[in-house]
């Protein structure tokens, strides 16, 4: 089969190379006969013939109106050969020095515009905050959540989704004293485990995964799991394999051309571990469902699922449906679980590769909080804990890309015409370091959050929660969070090194994936 479309394919000089090396290769790698070529083969042809005709596409086209300028696309693969396929950002960044703070790209059949730079971001998500509230249809992410839950939904579906998520947050405590004494608990819990390995070197992904799991997992099923617990271990895989794999070149090729999806191992993967996650889901809610009392709503689950028998008793085809249930819950497990203990695992790496700081927390801390519990109540009188809190998230920027949007309608930018319905790519790595916002916007500087006398600084270009109506939803509850685990973490130990491991020796490289985690690296807990 793979010679019987040879001809045909070293005809076209962009397909040349690929031709000759499965001419070459094929038989010794796969012997038999060669079918799997055939669907390729065909697709790479009709999809040739359509873009010679179409030019590309009536949106990049359109010479009636005054579209972004960009690097010119080349057929099939667009501007895929200038970009970093792991990294796409940074090739974005680079791009906007080019081109200016909004500009066009095409990867694969994926057409985008960028916004680039706290102004641009801030006048798109905020200033024209409707206009820039959908979500794009990106293929991996339309076969992976339908269009259901709340991160990746649409429409009525979100704004429903997205109502009864905060609603119900703040009803089990969300901000209140109720889920600060959750977060309290399990910081004594977290504590004690760390106190367990007595000063060696141990990996902190799992462990703050865990523990920061907990909180989100109280609200959606009303416990806690210990960290040992197999299924818990099990669910926390899942999901840090998934995020890793929603960011990688697999995961970006199947975007780029959907059509050949069965060649991406990472999206095949991601679906796997998803119905492993929904059985679980649906195990969970089938006996919380035998176990109901609509008088004792004890977790989110047991709120949708009255809300799923309102609508049967009032013959209403709604949104409180299973499926939209299991999305949900692994929307909030995911999200409020991934960007918190990211965001803790960079603070400990950074407390490492600069002890001064370090000490200076410390030193706050104990005269500040003493010997009692750290509580939210502290964090106006500790500025500069505050100030590296917030510097932290800055400096890691966990989210680099942001959560990709869509417009709703026609939009003019900075004089652009921006059709309804294009997909946006907020950079929120150039808001968080943006050299005209932050004095020294690739260090990690506590001080920017700091005035001349100390005082904390609030600064409109920090924006790791995004803006505008996409706005993280968990934002109040995740900042609960990093001050009270980190101020707990710092009143008990000092962060060091591995024994033969100096601080220059940290990398601070993040890894790939969909957020930008450290790179996984060994801690030694010493009590103080």
């Amino acid at each position: 089969m793979c010679t019987k479309y040879k001809d045909i394919l070293c005809q076209l000089s962009l397909l040349k190379s690929y031709c000759n090396l499965h001419c070459r290769c094929c038989r010794k790698l796969f012997p038999g006969e060669m079918d799997w070529i055939h669907p390729i083969t065909i697709f790479f042809l009709i999809t040739l013939i359509i873009l010679l005709v179409l030019k590309m596409g009536h949106f990049w086209n359109n010479s009636s109106q005054n579209l972004p300028p960009g690097p010119k696309p080349l057929p099939i693969i667009g501007n895929l050969h200038i970009i970093d396929q792991k990294r796409p950002h940074r090739t974005m960044l680079k791009l906007s020095n080019v081109y200016g703070p909004v500009f066009r790209i095409q990867m694969g059949f994926q057409k985008m515009v960028v916004l680039s730079g706290y102004e641009m971001v801030k006048e798109a998500l905020v200033n024209q905050a409707d206009a820039f509230a959908e979500r794009p249809i990106i293929p991996f992410f339309k076969e992976f959540s339908k269009g259901l839950g709340v991160i990746f939904a649409h429409g009525e579906n979100w704004k429903v989704m997205r109502r009864f998520t905060l609603s119900t947050l703040r009803d089990y405590g969300m901000g209140k004293r109720t889920i600060e004494d959750k977060i309290v608990e399990e910081c004594n819990v977290l504590t004690k485990k760390l106190e367990s390995y007595e000063g060696k070197p141990f990996e902190t992904t799992t462990i703050m995964n865990a523990a920061v799991a907990n909180i989100i997992v109280s609200i959606i099923l009303g416990r806690r799991y210990e960290y040992e617990d197999p299924t818990f271990q099990r669910l926390l895989q899942l999901f840090n394999e998934n995020v890793r794999l929603f960011g990688s070149p697999s995961v970006l090729f199947y975007n780029m051309f959907p059509a050949l999806g069965f060649l991406s191992g990472g999206r095949k993967t991601c679906l796997d571990n998803r119905k492993e996650v929904f059985t679980f889901i649906e195990a969970t809610f089938i006996k919380r469902l035998k176990e109901l009392d609509e008088n004792d709503q004890r977790s989110l689950i047991d709120t949708f699922l009255i809300r799923q028998q309102e609508e049967k008793t009032n013959n209403v085809n709604g949104y409180f449906h299973n499926e939209n249930l299991k999305t949900l819950v692994a929307n909030l497990f995911g999200a409020g679980m991934e960007t918190t203990s990211t965001t803790l695992r960079w603070a400990l790496l950074l407390m490492m590769k600069h002890p001064e700081v370090q000490r200076k927390v410390q030193e706050e801390i104990a005269v500040t909080v003493g010997s009692a519990q750290p509580r939210s109540e502290h964090r106006k009188k500790m500025p500069y804990t505050d100030a590296v809190i917030h510097e932290v998230q800055r400096f890691a920027n966990i989210l680099p890309g942001n959560v990709p949007r869509a417009t709703t309608m026609d939009v003019t930018l900075k004089g652009y015409f921006i059709p309804k319905g294009t997909h946006i790519v907020p950079l929120l790595s150039s808001v968080l370091h943006d050299d005209s916002q932050w004095e020294k916007p690739l260090k990690f500087y506590p001080e920017h959050f700091l005035d001349s006398e100390g005082n904390f600084v609030k600064r409109d270009a920090f924006m790791p929660f995004s803006a505008g109506r996409r706005q993280c939803a968990g934002e109040t509850l995740a900042k609960m969070e990093l001050f009270l685990f980190f101020t707990s973490l710092l009143q008990r130990f000092i962060f060091q090194p591995p024994l033969g491991t100096s601080r220059e020796d940290l990398d601070l490289t993040p890894a790939v994936g969909f957020t930008t985690p450290p790179m996984p690296f060994d801690v030694c807990a010493l009590p103080r």
